[in-house]
């Protein structure tokens, strides 16, 4: 049995009738100018300069201690890029800068930018013709080997672009019925979405399982959260460590996309082991359309898998759909979890 909610997103297709245009190699040769421009903002602090009211290039120049000239010009870029908007030589914030971008914002994801522009990701991809040859990352060092340092970087920094989709999933999952949940998570990470479910459900009880350099950091929020009595910790790798059992739920979040589908059902099998008969596994990643070139973000996010890691990809849900079903799971549905651009994947044993 299997319940489908989809979203049919496809980009818009160019103008048959348009004469051929270099503009699309230009611009993609140049896109390293917008990654720049939005981090050369963040650390300005522009954004958060304009929301406190400052609208004028010197304004805002003034505030962010930089160049009147280069002020108007970084500006005048993103208004270019969708991140401000001008009128009358005053700029403002598009809807969601103001949320996203202003440090004030309890939405800021600034911060996001040190996972996503380390080094050692960046550099992956200056060597994406290997990668293609290949069929996988050419990086020695890459973010599936044990104990990696990124994923300590990606706790500390990550964790505010999870907390809509963290919510939207305590709905979803309508932990507010206050069951008293065994949840296992694996590749908890920052810990935010058993933070956030613990709100939700004071009943709830949690095993995390994560490399100990990065359960540190979940710890830590998970006591910031005031939940520590709440929250236990395995330490060691979702595919060697022993999960324990009589879990009513085990979380999944963002996970699978950095295996091959052998290693997927490998740990969609130790789950299904560890759940109570009608116990559920929750898996929330970026799910393309079986066309897998819609919605863009989960179409265009293979490539980073591609470019970092050994056979990481992303999963249409009748593929989903298959791995929980060869492991174990009667049924299994999919919700896309709108606003944002992920999907919730559930199997139920």
């Amino acid at each position: 049995m299997s319940v489908v909610t989809d979203i049919n997103t496809s980009s818009t297709p160019a103008s048959a009738g348009a004469p051929p245009s270099p503009e699309l190699f230009f611009e993609t040769a140049n896109a390293f100018q917008k990654t720049e421009a939005l981090k050369a903002a963040v650390e300005l602090e522009l954004f958060t300069a304009i929301a406190e009211g400052k609208q004028t290039a010197e304004e805002i120049a003034s505030r962010c201690k930089a160049s009147a000239r280069g002020t108007r010009i970084l500006c005048d870029y993103l208004v270019v890029n969708g991140f401000l908007t001008k009128q009358a030589g005053r700029y403002s914030l598009t809807r969601d800068s103001a949320v996203f971008l202003d440090k004030r914002s309890p939405g800021y994801i600034g911060g996001a930018l040190r996972f996503l522009l380390l080094p050692q990701q960046v550099e992956a991809y200056e060597h994406l013709a290997d990668a293609v040859r290949k069929g996988g990352t050419v990086m020695e060092q890459h973010g599936i080997q044990p104990e990696s340092p990124m994923w300590v970087e990606f706790a500390q920094s990550m964790a505010p672009m999870m907390t809509v989709p963290a919510e939207l999933l305590a709905k979803l999952l309508k932990a507010d019925e206050g069951k008293p949940w065994k949840v296992l998570s694996l590749a908890a990470g920052h810990g935010l979405y058993e933070t956030t479910l613990a709100r939700h459900n004071p009943q709830a009880q949690f095993w995390a399982v994560d490399w100990a350099n990065v359960l540190e950091v979940a710890r830590a929020n998970a006591a910031r959260a005031g939940i520590s009595d709440r929250y236990h910790t395995i330490p060691g790798s979702a595919f060697d460590v022993e999960y324990g059992n009589d879990y009513d739920l085990t979380l999944v979040i963002n996970f699978l996309h950095h295996f091959d589908i052998a290693d997927c059902e490998k740990l969609l099998k130790k789950a299904h082991a560890s759940l109570n008969p009608g116990g559920r596994v929750v898996i929330l990643e970026l799910v393309p359309n079986e066309d897998r070139v819609s919605p863009r973000l989960p179409a265009t996010f293979p490539l980073i898998m591609l470019a970092g890691t050994p056979g990481g990809d992303t999963y249409t849900f009748k593929q989903y759909e298959q791995m929980l079903k060869n492991s174990g799971f009667r049924s299994s549905e999919s919700h896309p979890l709108s606003p944002t651009f992920f999907s919730v994947v559930i199997g139920t044993k």
